[in-house]
């Protein structure tokens, strides 16, 4: 892998560190969070048996793909990129200071495209994540103005301690762009929108991400849910 793909992966995994100072919370913490995780379905997420989702990221003429299928319940994965691989299959539980550094190398990736896709639940999810709702802020891209929460990590633990999100939220609660600061850098790491929403069985996901400088573009291809009870995939409509 050359060094550009290495950066660009670098940059790809979560994180930021607040370009908003913490103001007094407008609505209490546990309550914003939920309000977020709901408008993207957290409150069904016990109906899913299995997702499955391809991850991809053009960055100008350098392209990436990465395919998975995850069983939430058991937190069971596997992987697989490029279409002569072998799938990897993988038990998260089981993930240790001892695994192989293949294996803990796919396991970020996992992370990385899975927050990705399923943030705004994370939010919910991530008990250790400090939330603060700063109000009405200016919209990274573009004009106008819309609500911003800024979610801030711890700075140890995880693979990548410190991150920090501005979200820009929609009148349902939804984001539309975000801020990203790895590790907590004053400059961001990158800015995007969050676009493209669809319905996948009882979840709602935005697949598109366009970065604001319109060099780096990510988003979610052949994504599906497998529901309790039910054998056939649901796809996004």
């Amino acid at each position: 892998m050359d060094s550009s793909m290495k950066y660009l992966l670098i940059l790809l995994m979560l994180g930021i560190t607040a370009a908003c100072s913490a103001v007094d919370n407008k609505t209490g913490e546990a309550d914003i969070r939920q309000k977020v995780a709901e408008a993207y379905g957290i409150q069904s997420f016990g109906q899913i048996e299995q997702m499955r989702y391809t991850f991809n990221v053009q960055a100008g003429d350098k392209y990436v793909s990465r395919s998975w299928v995850w069983q939430p319940k058991m937190d069971e994965v596997t992987f697989t990129a490029g279409s002569n691989a072998q799938p990897i299959t993988y038990s998260r539980k089981k993930i240790s200071t001892s695994a192989p550094d293949n294996l803990k190398k796919i396991d970020g990736w996992f992370i990385n495209d899975n927050y990705w896709l399923l943030f705004p639940i994370h939010v919910a999810w991530d008990h250790q994540a400090k939330v603060d709702d700063l109000g009405r802020k200016n919209l990274p891209i573009g004009e106008g103005n819309s609500r911003c929460l800024v979610v801030s990590y711890p700075p140890e633990g995880g693979y990548t301690p410190g991150d920090v999100y501005e979200l820009f939220l929609d009148d349902s609660f939804r984001i539309t762009q975000w801020i990203y600061r790895k590790g907590g850098s004053t400059v961001p790491t990158n800015v995007a929108t969050w676009d493209d929403y669809r319905q996948v069985g009882p979840l709602v996901l935005a697949l598109n991400h366009q970065w604001a400088n319109k060099n780096v573009r990510i988003w979610f291809s052949k994504v599906a849910v497998k529901t309790a009870g039910s054998a056939s995939w649901i796809n996004a409509d």
